[in-house]
């Protein structure tokens, strides 16, 4: 009998102190030299037993690296031939790795599909959040030090014994049903919304739930009218359903109802932030509750209200949610645990009429199925069990002592450098800057001096008449602030002075990465 031949030589750098594992190394070798052609289709493949040898490893290693290239249609196993190149694999393939190498980090590759007009809108729209170091004054973080994490395991710990296998299989599109049950309470109670449990819609965060709404209350073109200046999330929602989006102007009363409704085309949506206006902090008056109102009712518009941070009131109790004034189901309430929490919980919920949840339930299915079970289950533990209640109240106390400092260092090294508005609520405050100073250009000022703002320019959809900085304090411990507010001063000294170099002006450099709202989303 013919001895069969022993296959083409292969070379494979291997490396011991890879994190990769060295089936993985092989794997990987073999995959790039099919793809970059050096070998060929039909090519056999050394046998195991000798490639094992040559590179010093065991041989079950290279029987399991054949395998997958096997199972991925890269090599084929034949009986009394081994392991071949796979023969039927298009030319096309063998091209992949070189055109990725020339793509040079996201160039359009020649003869490929345009991708759609809402991906092209979509790739437009700034990234949700920012992964650097946290420093101040970035806004959108609460306190993650404050989180009490050790009660938090506990109760996944107790949760997960209780349900054990109940967690593992698909939960609920529309949420775990005792978080649904829950949230409806906890919202009647401390916002005055009117619910039952079946009208709650739990979301992978309030961003999810924006989207969602805008989905499914929208067709493309209809109007949007939205706060200017307003949160991006909501912003990019609207655009991304094809909305046409209209400005309307706030001022000390929260969105200018009368001022939009003499002079805009009427709103399909109206999308506001009525118990905290973002960025500017503002609260939407009762009087204009009611003309909003009003105004949905005879525009036959849905209100989506997103009631981000209203749990943080320090001047009075939280001002009751719009939805509890509504009497034709026309608000959509949205909330979020990312602030009153942590953000990687990535839960959040909608409060919609009966008649919307199985529209709502079924496009928020399409996008992940369901929120994961077991933080559904353990949080509707943390709240059902009071943990919840006392944790808001302990915060309350420490964000209020928060802003007191920053209040208190402003005035003593930001005057007539920026003039900072306490902040009824929430977890930061606007700066106003002085005259003759740019907000974008502050705001790289500060970056420069190791300082995190926000311009306020940045939600603007039309140009402010006054420049500022949007300021967090919830996530920063007293000395870091003051540290913080002595660095901006810096900043804002050498801005007006003139010895701030500005590299995006001068063409040397790329303006920071914005910061949004959006860590609470």
């Amino acid at each position: 009998m013919a001895k069969r031949p022993a296959g083409i030589p292969v070379t494979l750098p291997l490396d011991a102190r890879s994190g990769a594992t060295l089936q993985r190394q092989v794997y990987d070798g073999l995959r790039a030299a099919i793809l970059a052609g050096r070998l060929r289709p039909g090519t056999r493949l050394p046998s195991t037993r000798s490639l094992a040898a040559d590179l010093a490893v065991a041989r079950n290693t290279v029987t399991a690296a054949f395998g997958q290239l096997v199972a991925e249609g890269y090599a084929e196993a034949r009986v009394g031939a081994g392991t071949v190149v796979a023969r039927a694999l298009p030319d096309d393939l063998t091209k992949v790795a070189a055109r990725l190498a020339l793509d040079n980090g996201g160039t359009p590759v020649r003869n490929r599909p345009r991708i759609s007009r809402r991906g092209r809108s979509l790739s437009a729209a700034r990234a949700c959040c920012d992964l650097p170091t946290l420093r101040p004054f970035q806004p959108g973080w609460p306190a993650l030090d404050q989180v009490p994490l050790d009660l938090w395991w506990r109760l996944a710990m107790r949760v997960g014994r209780r349900l054990g296998r109940e967690l593992l299989g698909h939960g609920d599109p529309a949420g775990y049903p005792p978080l649904r049950k829950a949230i409806a309470e906890y919202v009647a109670v401390s916002r005055g919304v009117r619910c039952a449990d079946v009208q709650i819609v739990v979301t992978s965060g309030s961003q999810q739930a924006l989207y969602v709404a805008a989905q499914v209350l929208l067709d493309p073109d209809d109007v949007a009218w939205v706060e200017d200046p307003a949160y991006p999330g909501t912003v990019n929602a609207l655009r991304a359903a094809g909305a046409r989006l209209v400005p309307i102007p706030v001022d000390a009363e929260g969105i200018d109802v009368r001022f939009a409704e003499a002079r805009r085309p009427a709103p399909r949506v109206v999308a506001v932030t009525p118990s905290h206006q973002y960025p500017l902090g503002v609260t939407m008056t009762l009087a204009r509750r009611l003309e909003l109102l009003r105004l949905a009712r005879r525009a036959r518009a849905w209100v989506l209200e997103d009631d981000y941070d209203s749990e943080f009131r320090y001047s009075s109790r939280p001002i009751p949610a719009l939805q509890g004034l509504d009497q034709d189901g026309r608000v959509i309430y949205l909330g979020t645990f990312s602030k009153t929490l942590f953000p990687a919980l990535r839960l959040g919920y909608a409060v919609v009429p009966a008649d919307l949840v199985r529209p709502f339930t079924a496009a928020r299915s399409v996008l992940d199925v369901h929120s994961p079970v077991l933080e559904q289950a353990v949080l509707a533990e943390f709240i059902t069990a009071g943990y919840f209640e006392r944790h808001l109240r302990r915060m309350r106390t420490l964000y209020a002592e928060r802003q007191q400092v920053l209040l208190e260092e402003a005035r003593r090294h930001l005057a007539g450098l920026l003039e900072l508005a306490p902040s009824g609520a929430g977890l930061q405050c606007v700066g106003w800057l002085a005259p003759g100073l740019d907000d974008r250009t502050a705001a790289r000022a500060a970056a420069a001096h190791d300082v995190d703002v926000t311009p306020v320019s940045r939600f603007a959809l039309r140009r402010l008449s006054r420049p500022g900085v949007l300021l967090s304090f919830g996530a920063f411990e007293p000395r870091q602030i003051r540290a913080g507010v002595q660095r901006l001063a810096d900043a804002l000294r050498d801005l007006r002075n003139g010895r701030f170099a500005d590299e995006v002006t001068a063409g040397r450099g790329p303006e920071p990465t914005p910061h949004r709202k959006a860590a609470s989303a």
